[in-house]
């Protein structure tokens, strides 16, 4: 009985022992637990998480993350998918996640899933991409659509001369946040430079080889093109190799929203001109900042700014938090990133 009694105390001893150390593995910082110190967790979608653009916002994002301890939960389709989107949304819906951040491929299509998420108590916020303003809180605006419109238009022309057929290249005829830009590069065109005509509208899916093959065929068929103007990131290079294969750079100028490292060379050779974006990590890690400080009510509708710890304070136009200005990277500045 009494070599019972020993043991039975020896096991206590050892229980709250491991209780203690078990203890002290959970956040201590109150600021890293939701409601029941329950770790918050945030679920980030990329419209396609095979694209090189989305993969340089998850950096920002898992660095977040791991900065404000919180979870952090990366899914989306393969390729551009507006149904996988929303099949991902009702799986974290059920998950019951605590705030979802999207970039929305349709912004129809994914706003009824993303209103069924906000109604089970789920906070919302888009980036990259909106959905319906009803549908989500806050939008991380990477630049404004018409300062990525009129900065588009603008270098085309100064690379033209203000004249001639110009083309696009777009991810799809469906993604939200480019039918935007394409609306400013109009009303750019029309009020600047009538003398510029746009003569072709191509998809190619986020996709760098149907770029390329897109890119062949306005060759093909506009011999009088002046310049190709890429607007997702896997477009910019595979337009640019599909002018270089043909044995047309200078003649046929390329410019276009991507990555600094995905066009490094084509811009070095002088088969780009120009690559415009934005701190791509930056808006991974915005996001994922302004998706806890949503869900833990420290950013609240009607709110005009918003500091980060680590990137400053940011602008709220309406619901729009924005990173800022487009950057334009050129053969003179584009080693100096590498991202």
């Amino acid at each position: 009985m009494r070599s019972l009694l020993v043991l039975f105390t020896t096991l206590g001893i050892l229980l709250a022992v491991g209780c203690k150390e078990a203890d002290s593995d959970s956040p201590s910082n109150p600021s890293n637990a939701h409601e029941g110190g329950k770790t918050l967790t945030v679920a980030l979608m990329p419209k396609s998480k095979g694209n090189a653009y989305f993969v340089s916002c998850r950096k920002g994002a898992d660095a977040a993350a791991k900065d404000l301890g919180v979870e952090l939960i990366f899914d989306g389709p393969v390729n551009p998918d507006p149904a996988k989107q929303n099949e991902i949304v009702e799986n974290w819906i059920t998950l019951g996640v605590d705030v979802m951040a999207v970039a929305c491929e349709n912004k129809d299509g994914i706003s009824t899933a993303l209103r069924k998420a906000r109604a089970k108590g789920i906070k919302v916020i888009t980036y990259d991409s909106d959905a319906s303003p009803d549908a989500r809180d806050f939008f991380v605006n990477q630049a404004t659509p018409e300062g990525i419109g009129n900065t588009l238009m603008d270098e085309a022309a100064r690379l033209t001369g203000g004249s001639g057929e110009f083309a696009i290249i777009t991810a799809s005829l469906t993604a939200q946040n480019m039918i935007e830009w394409q609306k400013f590069i109009e009303a750019r065109r029309g009020a600047k430079y009538p003398n510029m005509k746009m003569v072709a509208l191509r998809p190619c899916d986020d996709l760098k080889d149907k770029a390329q093959s897109e890119a062949t065929t306005l060759l093909s068929a506009h011999p009088n093109l002046k310049l190709i103007m890429a607007i997702c990131s896997p477009a910019v290079p595979g337009t640019a190799e599909a002018v270089k294969q043909a044995g047309k750079s200078g003649l046929v100028k390329v410019i276009g929203l991507g990555l600094p490292s995905e066009n490094r060379r084509y811009v070095k050779d002088g088969t780009t001109d120009a690559v415009i974006l934005w701190k791509t990590e930056d808006l991974g890690y915005l996001t994922v900042e302004a998706a806890v400080a949503l869900a833990k009510g420290e950013l609240k509708p009607g709110a005009t700014s918003f500091r980060g710890a680590k990137l400053g304070e940011f602008r709220i136009v309406g619901d729009n938090i924005l990173l800022g200005e487009p950057f334009k990277f050129t053969k003179e500045n584009i080693d100096q990133f590498d991202f």
